[in-house]
């Protein structure tokens, strides 16, 4: 069979985050969009909990987990080894990794993500230590340490420790804020705190370093995001810069896989560029929009 044209096989694999690589537990590569090339991911939830309960969740929560607790000896040794398949190119010859052009196949990150909040994992930081000990044998010093998180646990004690040590091995924080009112948010992340708290936790981190705000926006029952939510959500982006916050990048994407709830659905480019044009407005911070995949 033919192969599909170089950009097909590349949009295929942007939609595959399969957490499931071989016969590893907690470790899986990833064609990413957003780190422009190889990430690693490493998963600190097997047992898919959560603090959230996003509509737009692509974790499959209806088959139980066959693996509830991380052992970070295995852990230690997968991602060592997915490291190196990557470093001596034996990576980049498996589907769909071998999607990536040339010029991508680097790895981008090891990113904290998985199936659930990385941060609700009790020894958080120890599983950093072992992502930066391995990242500095190595030489992989462009490479990032990324933490996707919901920001409602960043001023744990552990987490606080996990940061720390990430601040000092090219760490980055990918903070999700989708929302701009309680009423929204409540929509979207059905969450157990409110909006106030993740801001808080968010301006709290953000004052010790730059990070980085993921946004995901979506039509809900078909309808768009109201204009008004997206200008509250860029005022509270303004808030927290106006507090001390400091914010390298706003992520502004949409729907690109399965979602739990089918009603939420993704936006169009033009739709996704026009919320984008609103946050703009309120905030000078850069954006970076991902549309769906088509």
């Amino acid at each position: 069979m033919d192969q599909p044209p170089r950009d097909i096989a590349l949009q295929l694999a942007w939609t595959d985050h399969d957490r499931h690589w071989r016969n590893n537990a907690y470790v899986y590569p990833v064609v990413s969009r957003r780190s422009k090339g190889l990430s690693i991911g490493v998963n600190l939830n097997p047992d898919k909990a959560c603090n959230f309960d996003c509509i737009y969740c692509q974790v499959d929560r209806t088959t139980p987990p066959t693996i509830r607790r991380v052992d970070l000896d295995v852990l230690r040794g997968e991602l060592a080894d997915l490291l190196d398949r990557a470093m001596n190119g034996s990576l980049f010859a498996e589907s769909p990794i071998d999607a990536l052009p040339a010029d991508q196949r680097v790895v981008r990150d090891i990113a904290f993500s998985g199936d659930g909040e990385p941060t609700t994992y009790p020894r958080f930081d120890d599983a950093v230590a072992i992502a930066a000990a391995l990242k500095s044998e190595r030489g992989l010093t462009d490479t990032k340490i990324v933490l996707i998180t919901d920001a409602c646990y960043l001023t744990k004690p552990n987490v606080r420790r996990g940061l720390q040590l990430m601040d000092a091995h090219n760490g980055e924080i990918w903070a999700k804020l989708d929302a701009g009112t309680q009423a929204y948010y409540e929509l979207i992340n059905r969450p157990n705190y409110p909006l106030s708290h993740v801001l808080e936790n968010i301006l709290d981190a953000a004052r010790a370093r730059p990070i980085l705000i993921q946004s995901l926006w979506m039509r809900v029952h078909g309808e768009p995001p109201p204009d008004a939510e997206v200008r509250a959500f860029g005022r509270r982006v303004r808030e927290l810069q106006d507090s001390g916050a400091q914010f390298n990048l706003i992520q502004v994407y949409t729907i690109a896989r399965d979602t739990t709830e089918p009603y939420a659905t993704a936006l169009s480019a033009g739709e996704l560029a026009h919320v984008a044009e609103i946050i703009a407005c309120e905030t000078p911070t850069v954006i970076e929009t991902f549309g769906g995949v088509e």
